[in-house]
């Protein structure tokens, strides 16, 4: 089982292409949450994975609270049940497997057969198009860079999917970054805990086409109407899903994504000015 999250796509692609490969099942994090389902059964044989994207060098909130409910029955014969996880970014991912494997033992439920905290073994990062574009600084990368980074990833997963098939474990395979814990624990502490909000979230109503786009994407339905309303419960993970696969570019954060582009995985890409 690949537990998974994903804003832009990028992740989702990733995860399906593993999914797919090792003929394992991919279980939406945002869906199971809609379904209540936080209780799993391992089949013996199968591994469990986590993939998602770093924000702010961090696991999203969404994943970390997700995590901390999480029950997964494993079968009494499969003492060391195989765990792995994977987090795509826009460069480096700093301390986010650290963080994802403190959640992963602070969940006293989420033990093998043989009492041990349940930890994510083999763990990697694979670069990919840049997404977050609501800081000065952050941009959307250009169509030569973003082509480049996906070939990159193309070819960096088969060798990924056979560690995972063979169930190797130690693996380390991760772009952490010139100072990690700086990214994660002090610049990322701050972001993960101050920007993630609805709050500057906007729609020109006059640019606005009411397709309804920006609500079916929303991973934690949290927005509604057309044109579209965000509800301001609490639950936004700033993956601007909603921005990025706007069809006429009429929803911004602040005004600082008026001067950026969007992407999601899949679409065709542009150049920057």
């Amino acid at each position: 089982m690949i537990f998974y999250f994903s804003g832009t796509g990028n992740t989702k692609w990733v995860a399906e292409q593993i999914a797919e490969a090792i003929g394992e099942e991919l279980l939406y994090i945002p869906e199971l949450i809609r379904k209540g389902l936080y209780e799993h059964k391992l089949h013996e044989g199968e591994r469990i994975g986590f993939c998602f994207p770093a924000h702010g060098w961090q696991p999203p909130r969404i994943v970390r609270d997700y995590i901390r409910q999480l029950r997964i029955a494993i079968p009494k014969n499969d003492a060391n049940a195989f765990c792995w996880a994977l987090t795509t970014c826009g460069d480096n991912m700093g301390e986010a497997m650290t963080i994802l494997n403190k959640e992963l033992a602070a969940n006293t439920q989420l033990q093998t057969t043989d009492g041990r905290p349940l930890q994510a073994e083999a763990l990697f990062s694979v670069i990919m198009p840049e997404s977050y574009v609501c800081l000065p600084f952050m941009k959307t990368d250009p169509e030569e860079k973003e082509t480049r980074k996906i070939e990159q990833a193309k070819s960096q997963l088969p060798h990924i999917i056979q560690i995972v098939e063979e169930r190797r474990r130690g693996v380390e395979e991760l772009e952490k970054g010139a100072t990690p814990r700086l990214y994660s624990y002090v610049i990322g502490g701050y972001f993960n805990k101050k920007m993630i909000s609805d709050r500057k979230f906007t729609v020109d109503n006059d640019v606005c086409i009411q397709c309804g786009k920006c609500a079916q994407v929303c991973p934690v339905d949290n927005i509604k109407g057309t044109p579209p309303e965000w509800i301001h419960n609490g639950r936004c993970t700033s993956c601007l899903a909603c921005y990025h696969r706007c069809p006429v570019h009429a929803i911004n954060y602040g005004n600082i994504t008026r001067r950026r582009d969007q992407y999601y995985f899949g679409h065709k890409p542009k150049a920057n000015p």
